[in-house]
């Protein structure tokens, strides 16, 4: 039986973390949970612990990037086979982990990522969906070389073979695409599977939208 472990990356996220850790947890208890606290100043550390999660904590706040790569690096020292990012605000599916995962078992991908674009099941709101997300997709592919439908796939699993590969050194939202363009740098073999995401919070604010393609063209020429 694979080793899995499920990286949960936490940034004040007391309101949802505990239920995302159930849900996990029931869709497969031999899977094991870290939590990786980037510095909360809520309760995050508290109810990741209380719900059963090893949770590992950043004594200044890094970025979402950073912390899943402490809860990678742990993964890989603790002997796992496989390895699992999944977000800590209740957007992902627990039973899709299993979806996910299921290339690497059956030895047919080193790393997949999950894409909200290759289904209709996700109600990606329509900014994000087609200014954000489009022109990240166009960045990733003129620059990065990277050909991927959902340029900012959050859910993803490697097998530790393509973990150890993955040295990826962005901290925050242009981890995504490096980790992308590495492992298209490092020829590993990568699938795409349909994710359902459930958005909580339907407005994209114009800001956040400058500043997620800014972290994407940093990433490019800082990486």
């Amino acid at each position: 039986m694979a080793n899995i472990f499920i990286i949960i990356p936490a940034y004040n996220e007391a309101a949802s973390i505990a239920r995302v850790i159930r849900y996990v947890s029931a869709a497969d208890k031999s899977w094991r949970i870290v939590v990786v606290d980037d510095c909360s100043t809520d309760d995050t550390v508290k109810l990741a612990r209380t719900a059963g999660a090893v949770v590992l904590t950043h004594i200044i706040n890094r970025g979402q990037g950073a912390a899943l790569k402490t809860g990678t690096e742990y993964a890989i020292i603790k002997g796992a086979d496989i390895i699992v990012h999944f977000d800590a605000d209740g957007q992902f599916i627990a039973n899709e982990i299993k979806n996910i995962i299921t290339p690497i078992i059956d030895n047919k991908a080193d790393i997949v990522f999950g894409s909200r674009f290759l289904t209709q099941k996700s109600n990606v709101p329509w900014f994000k969906k087609y200014v954000i997300l489009a022109l990240a997709r166009l960045i990733n592919k003129i620059f990065l070389g990277v050909n991927l439908s959902d340029p900012q796939a959050g859910f993803r699993a490697m097998a530790r073979s393509a973990a150890k590969k993955l040295n990826w050194r962005q901290d925050r939202m242009a981890h995504c695409s490096e980790i992308m363009h590495l492992a298209s740098k490092n020829k590993l073999r990568a699938q795409e599977v349909p994710i359902t995401i459930i958005y909580h919070d339907f407005g994209q604010r114009f800001s956040g939208g400058v500043r997620i393609l800014k972290e994407f063209f940093l990433g490019i020429f800082t990486g």
